[in-house]
């Protein structure tokens, strides 16, 4: 985890649990992204419980304020 300092890193690959298909998205900063549709199979990801967005449970980085030691959109 970077600290309150650092900028936080904006690109995440998803990963879709369904099919396996990796993708490189930008992440947003002014909001958590819930849903995440597969580009190749067409499955609807959602957070797995516990987790506070899409990038958290299927991504290669965690979401902007998880980065910066914040608390998540929750």
């Amino acid at each position: 985890m970077a600290n309150r300092n650092d900028a936080p890193v904006l690109e995440s690959t998803i990963t879709c649990p369904e099919c396996g298909q990796a993708e490189a998205e930008i992440m947003p900063t002014n909001a958590c992204q819930w849903f995440y549709d597969c580009k190749s199979c067409g499955a609807l990801l959602k957070p797995i419980r516990g987790d506070c967005c899409v990038f958290c449970s299927y991504g290669s980085v965690d979401c902007p304020p998880k980065q910066t030691g914040y608390a998540c959109c929750g």
